[in-house]
């Protein structure tokens, strides 16, 4: 009786389906669900159990809820046509660059850039201070973010040597009138001056020194931070004093706690527009401890600078 004989009269006989199937092929159906039992098993065994801390939780949340914010102040920015340049600042390892890691790590990377430029080369020296900043400035939809900028002559040149005081100086009286030539052009300028205290500063170098995936990071200008601490300082102030204008204002971010600064930059930022499909402006509360006014930081570094004269 031929193979084809026999499935007709099961069928006829009101034999089911499961019933017909070849017993090879049922045997093959048994071994295979065997296999997946004993992989589900294997994979059991491999997992580890992960304890993560609330308040990470809580910033991860919270950060991935800013970063959808982002993308779509990139669109609304993108639409529009507008102009947005963020400027990055503070002392040797602040914070800066992580915070614009979490800024830009889910925007489109054709509508928004990072800037971090190397010294100037020996064509660059010749030229006017700004030349080779200009040429990164941003075009109609997008957003250029500079870790570090021109502010550079205001900070690390003139407490390391690279600049002549009278450079410092000619800068000092140069850069507000040059930002409001950019304002006036229509490019919107966030300036964020990162403040790190210095024994956090010494923790982050240490940690540098013994890591070799941030090792990179440490450079001979960093290593000599630390002793020139009061250096920095008064740069710090001569800078805020001089370019923080009412078109062209600094905030300064409290940074001890890396992951507040992040946050608290974010919310800053997405304060400033007026996108569609917002959330909630109570979400986007900026903490005051973290996020300070430059003209208030000036008013606490004066009041510092004095205590400790009277001291000496």
């Amino acid at each position: 009786m031929s193979k084809r004989k026999i499935l007709d009269d099961e069928i006829m006989d009101g034999a089911t389906l499961e019933d017909i199937v070849h017993d090879e092929r049922r045997k093959n159906s048994s071994a295979d669900k065997q296999e997946l039992e004993k992989r589900g098993k294997e994979n059991s065994k491999k997992r580890v159990a992960v304890w993560v801390k609330d308040e990470v939780l809580r910033y991860e949340n919270e950060l991935k809820t800013l970063q959808i914010e982002l993308l779509k102040m990139q669109n609304y920015v993108k639409d529009t046509g507008q102009k947005v340049l963020m400027i990055f600042e503070g002392r040797d390892a602040a914070g800066k660059g992580g915070t614009i890691k979490r800024i830009t790590e889910h925007l489109n990377p054709r509508g928004a850039r990072v800037v971090a430029l190397d010294k100037p080369s020996d064509i660059e020296k010749t030229q006017w201070y700004f030349q080779r900043y200009v040429q990164h400035l941003p075009a109609a939809g997008e957003i250029v973010l500079f870790d570090r900028s021109w502010y550079n002559r205001a900070g690390v040149e003139p407490v390391m040597g690279f600049c002549t005081q009278e450079e410092h100086k000619e800068f000092l009286h140069e850069v507000p009138e040059f930002e409001k030539m950019l304002i006036n052009s229509d490019i919107h300028i966030f300036k964020f001056y990162f403040s790190v205290s210095k024994d956090e500063q010494k923790k982050r170098f240490d940690k540098r020194r013994t890591d070799p995936l941030k090792q990179y990071k440490l450079s001979p200008v960093d290593e000599k931070s630390q002793g020139l601490w009061d250096k920095y300082t008064i740069a710090k102030y001569s800078m805020l004093l001089a370019s923080h204008t009412e078109h062209s204002p600094w905030t300064v971010i409290r940074s001890d706690n890396k992951k507040k600064a992040r946050i608290n930059s974010i919310k800053h930022i997405l304060n400033h527009f007026k996108y569609p499909d917002k959330i909630d402006k109570k979400q986007l509360k900026a903490d005051d401890n973290i996020r300070i006014p430059a003209d208030q930081e000036i008013k606490i570094m004066e009041t510092e600078m004095t205590l400790k004269k009277t001291k000496s």
